[in-house]
C-alpha cells in the first residue's frame, strides 16, 4: 500500500527545520534537486507532531517527522511556526542494504498552511 491518506487534525504540528528543496546525491557525488514526474521541485520540512489534549490532560510524547512537500511553501514558514499539512499521505517502506533492513513511514503532503491560532481557554 502506498499514499494512504492521513488525518492529523488531532495533532499540533510545529516546524523544527524550515522547508528546503529536497536534494539527492547523483552518481558523481553532486547534490541535485529532486523533482516529480512533471519536473516540479520537491521540498522537505521537519515537523514535531504532538497530540492535542484537553485542559488538565497530559499529552503523550511527540515525534519528529520529515515530510516531502509537492509544492514550494513560500518564505513564511520558519522554525517554531504551527502548520497544517495539505493532503497528507503516508507510505510504509523497507530497504535492505548490506544485510541490514531499514523500515519506516515516508510522509508526503501537497503543501503546508499556517494553523489557526489557538483559542484562549474558556472560549467556545
Amino acid at each position: 500500500m502506498r499514499d494512504i491518506p492521513v488525518n492529523l487534525g488531532g495533532y499540533k504540528l510545529t516546524i523544527v527545520e524550515p522547508p528546503t528543496p529536497k536534494m539527492r546525491e547523483d552518481a558523481n557525488g553532486a547534490q541535485t534537486p529532486v523533482t516529480d514526474r512533471d519536473g516540479a521541485t520537491q521540498f522537505t520540512v521537519s515537523l514535531f507532531a504532538k497530540l492535542r489534549v484537553k485542559p488538565g490532560e497530559r499529552a503523550p510524547k511527540g515525534e519528529e517527522i520529515k515530510v516531502t512537500l509537492g509544492t514550494d511553501p513560500g518564505p513564511d514558514f520558519g522554525e517554531d511556526v504551527r502548520v497544517e499539512l495539505l493532503d497528507a499521505r503516508v507510505s510504509p517502506y523497507q530497504i535492505e542494504t548490506a544485510g541490514r533492513v531499514n523500515a519506516g513511514l515516508a510522509w508526503r503532503a501537497m503543501g503546508i498552511k499556517h494553523a489557526p491560532a489557538p483559542r484562549p481557554s474558556g472560549e467556545k
